[in-house]
């Protein structure tokens, strides 16, 4: 089984739907990094030094390469990616290879079954 590593920044005001959207998606679990920064095409504003931007998550996915794309479209659609500037992004990258994730092969294997 080939896995895809699936990065998401996200508002932190929208992590926990966009979790759940993952999950419904077929994602099996995730990791959650909290409070970074994120700076789009313009600066951020500041006010007397103190910068006025909003908290990001980031959100990493392990997900099956046969459901990553779902996956990733699914959470786009639903943190309004495309339509809304600022609200987020997402990326998937090839996993050569992982352990510790013989959990997961287990409860994938007849998804991904029914997908092929």
């Amino acid at each position: 089984m080939h896995f895809k590593l699936i990065i998401i920044m996200v508002e932190d005001k929208r992590t926990q739907d966009i979790l759940n959207t993952a999950r419904e998606a077929g994602a099996t679990g995730c990791t959650v990094l909290n409070q970074a920064r994120g700076e789009g095409v313009r600066p951020i504003k500041t006010f007397l030094g103190l910068s006025i931007d909003n908290q990001v998550d980031v959100i990493m996915l392990l997900a099956e390469e046969h459901m990553s794309r779902e996956i990733m479209e699914t959470v786009a659609e639903a943190g309004e990616f495309d339509d809304t500037p600022g609200s987020g992004i997402a990326i998937q990258i090839d996993v050569e290879d992982a352990i510790g994730v013989r959990h997961q092969i287990a409860a994938l294997a007849e998804a991904v079954e029914d997908r092929l």
